[in-house]
């Protein structure tokens, strides 16, 4: 199977969007599965000169019925998983909110795409006055990280939350479409990962790869080594690449910390590990070093790679997904 590039998924992706949101219906699948068309200069969601303004579109937030603008223009997003949803559907937005660990925009965008996307703070804790001056016409973000402000941000802006992030991530991105009114290049996005996935899925089983257990794990600064389950963004692409999973991590659970005594918990036929916040107080290389983590098996089989935290577990949407995808083909030498 041809592995689909990070420029060729993003072209396709674009594509698609410009192709949904110019037609007012999904974009006619290439071989990809991605779209057709090319993507232009212009603003996706630029209004014609003279054309009127789109109707108010009522969506059902996790805070109930929220009165948004049609197509709107300048959006603030709070959090990576609406990051990744408006750029998805071809929307840039104006401001954005990053994770404290974060030094920067997620690499698996190219710098071009976020150049203008202007940093308001932390996610959990940004800054008010910033998204003010802004003067959006929407926020996207979620009540896990702002439930306790909601009532100052929609002062600012109507806004809507989805209740969390992670494991709901699909049901979360056709709420953005619907607050974006990209409801038709959503649907052709979903249509493409569907395809994707189900590719990834074929040549692996043929290659009888399918079997073998994808371990998933990730040091955070302050929170330990934690495995991550089947209720968690990267565990449910897994599971939609049909995968096998460790025993440890095949539960119904997003993630569990592994204490330094169970770290064989950790294992599998490839094990797959990010790095949240500073490697040094996160402590990656005392773990990488010590004897636990040296007799996992897939170490000794020199199976164990590094991944981009932003990507795998901070991406939370249908673009970060497919680069996932064609990364853990890669990674299963399919």
């Amino acid at each position: 199977m041809h592995r689909i590039t990070r420029r060729t998924l993003l072209t396709g992706l674009g594509a698609a969007g410009l192709a949904a949101c110019a037609s007012g219906r999904p974009a006619t699948p290439t071989a990809d599965g991605l779209g057709t068309g090319t993507p232009g200069a212009a603003s996706p969601g630029a209004a014609s000169p003279g054309a009127a303004s789109p109707p108010p579109v009522t969506v059902t937030a996790a805070t109930g019925p929220v009165s948004v603008p049609g197509a709107p223009q300048k959006v603030v997003v709070l959090d990576t998983d609406v990051l990744d949803s408006a750029l998805t559907l071809g929307i840039t937005p104006v401001g954005a909110a990053l994770p404290l660990g974060d030094t920067g925009f997620p690499a698996y965008w190219p710098a071009s795409r976020v150049a203008d996307v202007r940093l308001v703070g932390p996610a959990g804790a940004p800054d008010l006055a910033a998204v003010r001056a802004l003067r959006p016409d929407l926020i996207l973000s979620n009540q896990a990280r702002d439930g306790d402000r909601y009532d100052q941000l929609r002062e600012l802006a109507p806004t809507v939350l989805t209740q969390t992030t992670g494991a709901p991530w699909k049901a979360n991105f056709q709420l953005h479409a619907q607050a974006l009114s990209r409801e038709a290049a959503g649907a052709a996005f979903v249509a493409a990962y569907q395809k994707h996935a189900g590719q990834v899925a074929q040549v692996l089983s043929a290659a009888k790869l399918s079997g073998h257990r994808v371990s998933l794990v990730r040091f955070v600064e302050g929170g330990g080594l934690r495995a991550y389950g089947r209720q968690s963004f990267p565990g449910s692409v897994l599971a939609d690449a049909g995968v096998a999973r460790p025993d440890a991590q095949n539960v119904d659970q997003s993630d569990v910390e592994l204490p330094p005594d169970q770290l064989g918990r950790a294992d599998g036929d490839l094990l797959l590990y990010s790095v949240y916040g500073d490697r040094a107080r996160a402590g990656v290389d005392s773990v990488l070093t010590g004897p636990a983590w040296q007799a996992l098996g897939a170490v000794k089989a020199h199976r164990a790679f590094p991944v981009d935290d932003q990507l795998w577990f901070q991406g939370l949407g249908y673009t970060a997904a497919n680069f996932m995808l064609d990364e853990l083909q890669r990674f299963l030498g399919a």
